[in-house]
Order: C-alpha cells, then structure tokens, then sequence
C-alpha cells in the first residue's frame, strides 16, 4: 500500500524542496507539540511555514470559487513531491507589516465587540435615556462618532502658520509648503500665474485677501495655462483647474490609503481635543452608560489584569450580564497568562511588538473552540520574560488538549524541553543547511553530534566570566514621565555595556527612548545609533544589498568586464533601478503589486523577469560566469568566497557574517527581512566603522529570533562595539547576554501601570542576589553551577 494513504497520526511530508530544503522527507505526529529548531537560515521555517502550513492554505484556496481565488493572498504551492495527514492550519506569524493605526488590542481579539455588547444590554443608563443598540459605543460608526469630531477625538484645522510657515519666500519659492511636489506643485504655481497672482513677491508682502482666497477658497476656477518653457521639453497650453490648499490637505488626510500620505498631510494640520467629546470620540449619550461605575472608555482603558479583576464579581450575575462578564474575564486572563495583563484594550495595534501582536493573536484561539487544527507558531516566546514563559507552555499544551496540532518554531530552549516531538533542521544555515538532523522525542536529539542545537539544550556553555570594565562617565536621568514611566531616575554608565531587564511592558523601550533624547541633549553631544526592528524598506526594491551599499561595488566589476566595456554599459546598466538595465514590466522590482480594493497591497513575481529585475540584455554580461541576478542570489556566506579577491565587497560581507546573517541572499527583498534580521543589518553596517569616535548604541530585545548559537555571536559583537570605545544600552530578556553586561538595570515589577520603576541595579551578580528583582531569581540560577 502507498505511504500516502495511511493515516498513522502522522503528517508526512515528502521531498520538500522550498528555499533551501534539501529534498526533505519526514513525520510529525498530530495531536503533539513539535519544536522546529535549529540556527537562523537552517530552513526549519520553510518546513513548518514555508511547506507545511503553506500546503494546507494552498489547497483551502483550490477548494474556494475562482472569483474569491482572486481576491485572496496568492499562496503559491510548495516545492514539494506530497503532504499527507495534515489537518486545517491557522498560522500565527511574526507579522512584518504595521496593523492600521485604527486597530487596538481589543478589535485585534474582539473583546471590543464584547465590550460594547455588556454596555448596550446591562449598562448602567441615566433616568429615562433609551437603549442604545452595541454600534453606539464604537467610534468607527455614525452611531457612535461623536459629530464634532467625527470619532477621532481630535480637530484638524488648517491655518496660514500651518500652510505658510515662512513667509519671507515667494509662491515661486515655495512658501505653500503644504503643497505637493515634482509636476503637481508646478501645476499649481503656474495656474496661479495664469490666474494674475504675483508668484515672485514674498508672501508676507501679499495682500491679506489675496492671501486667504489662495489658502482657503472654495472655488475651483479653470483657466488656461501657458506652461514656462524648460530647456528641452515642448509644453502645450493646457486647462488647468486650482484647488485650494486647505482642500488639497484635507482631502489628503481624510482620503488616502496610505498611512505615509495621511501622515504628511497631518503635518499641515493643527490638532486639538475636541471640546465636545473631550478627546473620547463618542457621542455624550454612550459615554453616560456606565458598567461597575465606569463608561466604556474608562473600561477600555484599565490594563486586561484589572479590568477582569473589575468584572470578575459579576460572572455569577443571571443573564446577559453574568454570560457577558464571564467571556470578557475569560479572554483577559488568558492575555494575563501570557505575560500581556498589562495591555489595555484601547491600546493602539501599531504601538505593540511582533511578538505582543502574535502571543495577543494566541491569546484569542485559546477561546476560539476550534478542534483538529494545525497551529503554526513563529518563535512564541519573543519577547517574553523568563517569568511568563512557563505559562506559555500551559497555553501550547491546553491547545493540544483541546484535539488540536502545534507546530512551533522556537528558539527558546525551555518551550523546547516542554515539546513531544522535535525536529532540528540544520547543521548551518543556508547552503549549510536544510537536512533534517532529528526527528523525534525530543531526548533523542541528545545523539546528534552534529546539531547545534543539542549543546543548548543537554549541555549549555557556562555563564560568561564577570567584567571588569571601568565606566568613563555617567549620562543621569532624572524625573523621566512618559508612558507607564513616572518620575524615573536612572543613572546610565558609559563605555561599558548595560542591560535593560524587566516583564514585558515594564518599561524597558520606553527607558531607552529616554535615554536617547538624555544623550542627544547632553553637552557633550552624544553620537547616537539607535537599532530598531522596523523595515530597511517596504517594497521589493529595497534589499540587502543595496542597504550596505555592496551593490555599488557589485556593479563596478560588471562594468569594468570586457563584454560591458564592449557593449558600452557602464555601472548604472547594472542597477535595477535604471529603465536601460531593469526589466521594464517590474521595472526591477522583481515583482508587481497588486492593488486590491478593501485588502492590503500584495507582490507577486513577474511574470517576465522571474524576479531577476533585470532585463535580458543585461543578463547576457557576465563576471566570472555568473550574471548580476546571479550575483544577489548568493547569500552571504557563498558571496564572500566568490569576492573574497575585492576588498570593499569583502568588508561588508564579513560584517554580516560576524552578526549571523551569512544565511541571507544579497538581493533579500527588505520586507522578507524579520525585526531580528533588520536590526542586525543596521549593526553590521556600523560594524564596518566601529571605533571612529564614541558613541551610544540602543537595541531593543536584538536576540529576538535567533538561536542561542547566533546569540552568542552577535553578543560578541556587541562587546565588540564596547572595547572600540562605545556605549552599548541593550533591553533584553536573553539570560546569557544579562550575565555578560557590565552593569544591569531591572525595572518592574510588572507591566503597564504595575511597572515603570527601577527595581535594582548593579552588575549581574548584585541583581541576582537582589529580592527586589523579577529577573533576580532567573539570573541566580542561570548564574549558579548547576543552572549554567
């Protein structure tokens, strides 16, 4: 009988061959935790996400009608020969793309629809106000919108200091500076001219009636336009119609797609609360229900702990109420138990982490019901203290109770003790990689000399050996306020490295930010370097290439070959970026967006090019046999032999090699990149001139995502950056780099408004004895002979 059709309570997978899977065959069994592990690029995500759940959307999609196929995200079917036994699959990722400004931790887990169904049926209602149906309390509808302020809590206006802020310039200076650039601009200016406006005379100088029709009109005149004549462009007259610049920014603002074009059109705005609803955003009759004493907005904004602290006694209440109250508490406590009680639920979705949005999205299928799925997991435990994740592996176990799979890619090694099954990918990363060292118990990977993930998990390397280094001086805050931060004072050393430990949301970014305005402000003027996780770009056309510059030095060897001198290319031929070199249906983005109405923008490759970006032509030019498309799908590992003889190129290619990207492809489009992998592309970039003149460097959680055995490296790194003179400030829950700095600052004790404080500091030593410290404990026994 065919393997295929057994069902053994296994997920077999056969032949994968998706990125750098090397023709993989292996079983899983269903009903089960399984831990993917193995070192960053090893291709343990192309196994569970990559084939796995990518298999089991592809054939949901061939089950939907062609027309909805259409609308949904092309997932394209893996390179695989079969998948067999694999159950539905709901995939909770580590999501690159920033959530509207409009979602909040309660649209993101429905609680708000909750909460407004427990104040329109069991609130609490003035004398003889009628009911109100749940719309009323939601502020993304008319119902509920306040009507000044059209539910945004705020009034945009626009005045001639927001339009004009010099008005020393003339109109043919630019003193509109609301108005758009490149041709519209011009448009704009010329239509005025034809119009009788004086464009060369300051702005200022102009009469105050002319001023405000130009600003603020609400006509729309038509006029014909003789264009200026430029050097080498033939311009015919044209009708030219002119708006406003009042109504261009407003229109900007309350109609684009594109949160950058809302966001440069806000600068032209003056902002204030709304008087009517006082920055609340609902109608006056919503806001006067309340429930256990407090509007809707006063509930949305306690901390998920409390508020089902708040609405715990009423679970037992009959009816709706006590029905209502008792899901409400139930999703909360499951938010708590996953280290985010902190989180309100009117908190902004673009303000959290990757991996808060993932644990949030976690949170919510605990109550979902579902039986028989597949639970893809993305690295669950990022961002996690050491206190809270234990009872993450309580939620991965409750969701196998329940009849369900989980699949989870880890790189945490206690989530990864707590698995049933395991399967390292490895040895390396890349080419180095993609063959499946284990499948199994996990005591099984014990035997597999080969895996550098056994080391981690049977035999860890000791702590690091206390440093000794001397601070050069101190940057003092005192008094810091801003978010769950109030009246901090923190003494940072500098020169040396600091750690910034604390439970999730206790305030460790927000004590960086702080320590960068600190620095920036101070005397002596701080250099400083902050590396964040957002996105070295946000289309195709960003890569890691050109992100270091390495394509430059790319471009000049095709050029200086025989065959481009021949042809008379010259560097430019060989960027995509430029009409005579790229593929003109991408025009090199390797990729074509898709527009689709109501659904993000999505990518697709080009149909013509492949995602080479280039066109035919200049493929034909090769150096040493290889083509420029060819040249960035090496990743970094394979690069650095194959320019090991050209010494810029090699400097950046070991740079990325020395913080664990040697995995990566050089043409890597930058959102393919995690929050991990940005940040360390930042850092290599700095690498290359470390020690130049002293400087700050703040990172946030940088081990999010990588291996231990990538942590270590890139902690050396770091020391790197240190012993060439610099400051390194580094917030971090990863207990090998916390043992390593010179100095440690926890803040706690909890998150939200539970946190905030500076709970101890000193060298990891002294916070390890400390009682005071959330941490203190974890680091004792990391410390301790047996815990190392």
């Amino acid at each position: 009988m065919n393997d295929d059709t057994i069902d053994d309570g296994m997920v077999r997978v056969r032949g994968a061959r998706v990125h750098n899977l090397r023709d993989v065959t292996v079983a899983v069994p269903r009903g089960a935790v399984v831990a993917f592990t193995g070192v960053s690029g090893s291709g343990k995500s192309s196994l569970a996400f990559g084939t796995l759940f990518a298999q089991a959307q592809h054939r949901y999609l061939e089950s939907v009608s062609p027309y909805a196929r259409r609308l949904l995200r092309q997932v394209e079917a893996p390179q695989v020969d079969a998948v067999t036994g694999m159950p539905p699959a709901v995939a909770l990722e580590q999501r690159r793309s920033v959530p509207s400004s409009r979602s909040s931790v309660g649209t993101i887990s429905t609680m708000s629809n909750l909460l407004r169904m427990l104040l329109s049926r069991c609130g609490d209602y003035p004398p003889g106000a009628p009911r109100l149906d749940s719309d009323a309390f939601s502020a993304n509808t008319p119902a509920g919108a306040c009507p000044e302020c059209h539910g945004q809590g705020v009034l945009h206006r626009v005045t001639e200091r927001s339009l004009v802020p010099d008005d020393s310039l003339s109109i043919r200076q630019g003193a509109v500076a609301s108005w758009p650039g490149a041709w519209q601009g011009k448009n704009l200016r010329d239509i005025l001219g034809a119009l009788g406006h004086d464009l060369d005379r300051p702005w200022r100088e102009l009469p105050a009636a002319e001023r405000e029709w130009i600003l603020f009109t609400d006509e729309q005149p038509v006029t014909t336009v003789h264009p200026e004549r430029e050097p080498g462009r033939v311009q015919r007259p044209y009708q030219g119609k002119y708006a406003s610049a009042r109504r261009l920014v407003l229109k900007a603002f309350a109609e684009s797609r594109s949160e950058a074009a809302r966001a440069k059109a806000a600068a032209f705005l003056e902002q204030s609360t709304c008087p009517n609803c006082h920055g609340l955003r609902l109608r006056p009759e919503a806001l006067a229900v309340t429930f256990a004493g407090l509007p809707i907005t006063g509930l949305a904004a306690l901390p998920a702990a409390r508020l089902a602290d708040l609405l715990r006694p009423y679970t037992a209440a009959d009816g709706p109420a006590g029905v209502i109250t008792t899901d409400l508490a139930d999703r909360l406590t499951a938010l708590d138990r996953l280290g985010l009680g902190y989180l309100a639920l009117d908190r902004a979705a673009p303000t959290l982490s990757t991996g808060e949005l993932q644990r949030l999205r976690l949170a919510t299928q605990l109550r979902s019901g579902l039986f028989g799925v597949v639970y893809v997991l993305d690295e669950p435990s990022a961002g996690l203290h050491p206190a809270d994740t234990e009872a993450l592996r309580r939620v991965l176990a409750e969701l196998r109770a329940a009849g369900n799979s989980v699949f989870v890619v880890e790189h945490d090694m206690t989530v990864v003790r707590g698995a049933d099954w395991l399967v390292d990918v490895g040895p390396a990363a890349g080419s180095g990689g993609g063959r499946i060292l284990h499948s199994g118990p996990v005591e099984g990977l014990r035997a597999v000399a080969a895996s550098a993930t056994r080391r981690f998990l049977f035999d860890p390397p000791p702590p690091p050996p206390p440093r000794h280094r001397t601070p050069s001086g101190v940057l003092r805050l005192r008094g810091v306020t801003r978010h769950n931060l109030r009246g901090l004072d923190a003494d940072v050393p500098l020169g040396v490295l600091t750690a910034v430990t604390g439970v999730s949301g206790a305030g460790k970014t927000t004590l960086l930010a702080a320590v960068a305005e600190a620095a920036a402000a101070a005397a002596d003027g701080h250099r400083v370097v902050t590396f964040d996780q957002t996105p070295l770009g946000r289309t195709p056309r960003s890569n890691l290439a050109t992100y270091t510059g390495l394509l430059d030095t790319v471009r000049k060897l095709f050029a200086g070959t025989e065959e481009a001198r021949a042809r008379g290319y010259g560097a430019g031929r060989f960027s995509f970026n430029v009409a005579s070199g790229r593929c003109p249906t991408c025009e090199g983005a390797g990729a074509i967006e898709v527009e689709l109405l109501f659904l993000p923008t999505a990518w697709s490759p080009c149909p013509d090019c492949h995602g080479s970006r280039y066109n035919p032509q200049t493929l034909q030019v090769t150096y040493r046999g290889a083509t420029i498309a060819d040249v960035l799908a090496l990743t970094v590992d394979e690069a650095a032999d194959f320019l090991a003889d050209t010494p810029p190129a090699l400097r950046v290619l070991t740079t990325l090699r020395q913080v664990g990207l040697g995995y990566l492809r050089l043409g890597q489009p930058a959102p393919e990149l995690s929050g991990g992998e940005a940040q360390r592309v930042r850092l290599a970039a700095e690498l290359q001139h470390a020690g130049r003149r002293p400087t700050l460097y703040l990172l946030d959680e940088p081990t999010t995502g990588l291996h231990p055995a990538d942590s270590e490296v890139l902690t050396t790194q770091l020391h790197r950056l240190v012993d060439a003179g610099a400051t390194v400030l580094v917030a971090e829950h990863h207990l090998p780099l916390i043992a390593g700095a010179d100095h440690v600052i926890d803040l706690g004790p909890a998150g939200g408004d539970a946190g905030g404080r500076v709970l101890a500091t000193g060298t990891p030593a002294e916070i390890a004895a400390s009682t005071d410290s959330r941490t203190g404990p974890y680091l004792a026994e990391y410390l301790s002979p047996q815990g190392g």
